[in-house]
């Protein structure tokens, strides 16, 4: 207990408050979350994703000192990034949760070594990783952001392409000795002097981060290629990705919510190259005279750019992901097995 008090003396107030939201558990955490205002959410998680582990006697001593209420905590409690991205998508929805903890959140950064390497562009990067393994490009792939991940996937080719992206899905944490020659090898490549490495994980979310990141065609392409190879998998990965064609997928009262949030023109232009399942969709979610005036819109659209109509279904985008975070539609209905049907 005098560790504790030590500990506790040493926290300003808006650590304890973040240790206090942890003790409470997510569902009562996120009631409290919703009170605050962007700031101070952003502010409380940062210090809630600090706190990875508190012990049993530093449990007591926050709630001795927040409440008076006796709760005795058994165990340590876990806190960290998981905890605070489960209760911010409890208290916020999904899309907001991922954008707070985008920015608050502790991210693994790459040491000296590493950072010379995913420094380099696209092409730089492709010239070095060509000739090697699907595993080794993936592991680098790993620590890069969407943006540069998806020109370098375009550089592969197809067959490549698709390895790479199974191998990331399924990439766990590297023994540092391997990553440790790996980095060696690869810097030997570049010119650089080599220094110690850390380990990195890639996973499902960002597979599908990249995938999402790519042209829709390759993307959907990539994709289906891996769901032939591990159905297991794709579906797994499928389940982190949301796209314009999964409004498809969601029930009449939530496209209904969020049709009345879009406007007539982006929709028009979004369906110009819709599946026809999505169309009908989206259309029988409004009323019989919006629908007249919608497909006689497009049919008086022409020609557009790919740019404009993806702009257009990304607006719409926005408007679901708003309704998400204000609890008005839930997208956890959207599931692997629904969206195959999109497929058939």
């Amino acid at each position: 207990m005098e560790i504790a008090a030590v500990e506790i003396a040493k926290m300003s107030k808006l650590q304890k408050l973040a240790a206090l939201l942890i003790i409470l558990g997510p569902e009562s955490a996120a009631q409290m979350l919703k009170n605050l205002d962007e700031h101070d959410l952003e502010t409380v998680s940062l210090e809630m994703s600090k706190l990875t582990v508190i012990s049993q006697d530093l449990q007591q001593e926050i709630l001795r000192e927040f409440t008076e209420v006796a709760v005795e905590a058994s165990t340590s409690i876990l806190g960290g990034t998981g905890y605070v991205r489960n209760t911010l998508e409890k208290s916020v929805g999904l899309f907001r949760a991922s954008d707070i903890l985008s920015r608050v959140a502790p991210a693994p950064a790459p040491v000296a070594a590493m950072q010379q390497i995913v420094n380099l562009d696209a092409r730089q990067l492709f010239n070095m990783l060509k000739g090697e393994q699907p595993q080794t490009i993936a592991l680098i792939v790993s620590y890069l952001s969407s943006d540069k991940s998806s020109q370098l996937l375009m550089l592969l080719r197809t067959e490549l392409r698709d390895q790479v992206v199974e191998r990331l899905a399924t990439l766990a944490p590297t023994p540092v000795e391997v990553v440790e020659r790996i980095v060696e090898v690869l810097n030997q490549k570049a010119g650089v002097k080599a220094s110690r490495a850390l380990s990195q994980t890639g996973g499902l979310k960002n597979a599908a981060d990249i995938l999402n990141s790519l042209d829709k065609n390759i993307g959907q392409s990539l994709l289906m290629e891996l769901e032939k190879r591990n159905p297991n998998l794709g579906q797994a990965i499928r389940q982190k990705m949301f796209t314009f064609e999964d409004l498809a997928l969601l029930d009449t009262t939530s496209l209904q919510k969020i049709m009345r949030e879009v406007d007539m023109r982006d929709l028009a232009i979004s369906l110009k190259t819709a599946s026809p399942k999505l169309k009908s969709a989206l259309l029988s979610s409004i009323s019989k005279r919006a629908a007249e005036t919608v497909n006689e819109e497009i049919s008086f659209l022409g020609p557009l750019k790919k740019k404009d109509i993806e702009a257009a279904q990304t607006r719409i985008i926005d408007s679901v992901r708003n309704l998400e975070t204000t609890g008005e539609i839930d997208l956890g209905v959207v599931t692997g097995n629904s969206r195959d049907e999109l497929l058939v």
